[in-house]
C-alpha cells in the first residue's frame, strides 16, 4: 500500500474582506452586542446582563462617574467608565452618577461601574477575536 503525502494545512481567514472591527465597536458601544451580531446568543445575553447589571447597580449605589482626569487614578477611573460605551455616554447626558462620593456605598458603586467598563472592553476584544477566527 502506498501512502499519499500529507497535504499542508490551509490557513483560512474567516472574514478576509469587509470591516473586521465591527464586532469590536458594536461590543464596546453596547455590552454583549459584539457577540449577539455573531449569533452567540447565550454569551451575548450573559454579558449584557452582567455588565449592565454591574453598571446600573453602581448607579443605584450613588457611585461616581468620572468626567475629567485630574490625576492618574482619575484617568484610570475615566478609562474604566468609558469602557461601558453608551451606558456611560447616556448616563452623563442625563446627569446620572454622583459628582463626589457622599455615602459609604457610593465607593463600592464607583468600583462596580469601573469594573463593568473594563469587563466590557475585554468582552469586545473577545468578540473581535471570534470574528477574525483567532478564537472559536
Amino acid at each position: 500500500m502506498a501512502t499519499s503525502p500529507s497535504k499542508p494545512a490551509v490557513i483560512q481567514k474567516s472574514q478576509s474582506s469587509g470591516f473586521q472591527y465591527g464586532p469590536l465597536l458594536v461590543g464596546w458601544l453596547i455590552p454583549g452586542a459584539g457577540h449577539l451580531v455573531q449569533r452567540k446568543w447565550v454569551r451575548g445575553g450573559l454579558l449584557l446582563a452582567s455588565i449592565g447589571g454591574m453598571f446600573f447597580l453602581g448607579l443605584a449605589m450613588q457611585g461616581k462617574l468620572y468626567t475629567g482626569a485630574h490625576d492618574i487614578l482619575d484617568m484610570l477611573g475615566l478609562a474604566g467608565d468609558l469602557g461601558t460605551g453608551l451606558f456611560y455616554i447616556i448616563s452623563r447626558q442625563i446627569g446620572l452618577g454622583a459628582d463626589s462620593v457622599q455615602v459609604t456605598t457610593a465607593d463600592y458603586g464607583t468600583r462596580f461601574m469601573v469594573v463593568a467598563g473594563l469587563l466590557n472592553v475585554i468582552a469586545a476584544v473577545d468578540a473581535h477575536n471570534l470574528s477574525t477566527g483567532r478564537k472559536r
